[in-house]
């Protein structure tokens, strides 16, 4: 896999190596990472699970009440933005500012950007008010976050995710934070110029609601336990990606298809080994 111009060989030694998201990974299993997830109601369940399957432990908590409790007691903390409600959107906020003001690394999922207005003004509050460490969207949804005029369709999106590096790379400079652009190839930017593209996953991840939520999730896991915020996104995304990949190609073998694709990933999550891992994972390293 090639990189493209915004993503060029850098001049530096590789800072990734395969078997450091594997160490990632492992960290997770062993760690068992508590994240509080203020999530969609559409994906709670299957986020929950997700996080399970991982090795991660689940908070699923949305009372504004009770947000610097959870907050104080998680590792980490996933915003997800994919059903507002304006009795919610003050956790969210609150979810963000406590785990900056306690160190703890906080994942924001823009769903949707740029589909309302509402959405884009509590996007805007949000970032004003608790800046993430990482940011995790689809193409349309960091082009939109950014300021840049990109097609949304809800949480579709309507661009790849190699068009959205030059909003990606200029959210992280403005933030100095992490920054991933999921899609057919994840593109992960980090403040400091480094960039990561994974070439993993399969098309049946897009006809499964809740696995890009879920993405998200996972990330949150990985920086709970992976100090560098660049290296636990790229772990992340390269351990769902692969999952979802030889999950795919397992089932198809089989006979099945995208009705039973979420049990079949939650178990390849579950039982992904270091062999298949090594093997399968598509890494290239970067510099933006």
């Amino acid at each position: 896999m090639s990189l493209p111009a915004d993503c060029a060989a850098p001049a530096h030694p590789s800072l990734l190596s395969p078997a450091d998201l594997w160490a990632d990974v492992q960290a997770v299993r062993q760690q068992a990472p508590l994240v509080h997830s203020v999530t969609n109601f559409v994906v709670m369940n299957f986020n929950a699970n997700m996080l399970l399957a991982a090795g991660a432990s689940p908070i699923m908590a949305h009372a504004v009440e009770e947000v610097p409790d959870m907050v104080g007691i998680a590792q980490a903390v996933a915003v997800n933005i994919g059903t507002l409600d304006a009795q919610w959107v003050p956790a969210m906020a609150l979810a963000l500012q406590t785990a900056r003001s306690l160190g703890k690394p906080a994942v924001l999922d823009p769903v949707g950007a740029g589909a309302s207005a509402y959405r884009n003004r509590t996007l805007a509050d949000l970032l004003a008010q608790g800046r993430p460490s990482i940011i995790r969207g689809n193409a349309s949804e960091i082009l939109s976050l950014a300021g840049v005029a990109g097609a949304s369709r809800g949480v579709d999106s309507a661009a790849a995710s190699g068009d959205a590096l030059h909003s990606a790379r200029a959210l992280s400079e403005q933030f100095n934070c992490v920054v991933c652009v999921s899609g057919e190839k994840d593109y992960v930017l980090g403040p400091a110029g480094a960039c990561a593209v994974l070439a993993n996953g399969h098309p049946w991840m897009t006809r499964v609601t809740g696995v890009g939520c879920s993405a998200t999730a996972l990330v949150a896991a990985f920086a709970a336990v992976q100090p560098n915020a660049w290296r636990a996104c790229t772990s992340a995304m390269g351990f769902l990606g692969v999952a979802g990949q030889l999950a795919a190609h397992r089932l198809a073998a089989q006979g099945g298809g995208v009705g039973s694709y979420a049990v079949a990933l939650l178990d390849a999550v579950d039982q992904l080994s270091e062999a298949d891992f090594l093997a399968t994972l598509s890494l290239r390293e970067g510099q933006a």
